[in-house]
């Protein structure tokens, strides 16, 4: 199951963890977002015990969104040892780059 992630989590759950995260940051608005959400909720499934998945509502995390870079939704980030290792951006992004980027992390 995703963690939801947000400015007052954000440190614990995903510059601390133990194995590496995906953060999924989208917005109520975005729909390119909405369209990845359910080849998001089956990569959680595909991956448990592997990968954390972190989703990141934008809207309500303005200014952490700010700080981390992230301009344009949707916006993948991954992390891995509390330091972001890789980024993908657009919304043309797919099932498949996802995968392909996971199991790169992986790797």
């Amino acid at each position: 199951m995703a963690v939801e992630v947000n400015r007052d989590n954000f440190e614990q759950e995903v510059l601390k963890s133990k194995e590496p995260v995906l953060v999924d940051f989208w917005g109520p608005q975005c729909k390119p977002c909405l369209a990845l959400m359910p080849a998001v909720e089956e990569l959680e499934k595909d991956f448990v015990g592997r990968l954390k998945i972190g989703k990141l509502n934008a809207a309500e995390n303005r200014m952490l969104c700010a700080k981390l870079r992230v301009m344009s939704l949707p916006t993948f980030l991954f992390y891995k040892g509390g330091v972001e290792i890789k980024r993908l951006v657009g919304e043309d992004i797919t099932k498949s780059d996802l995968i392909a980027a996971i199991n790169a992390v992986l790797a």
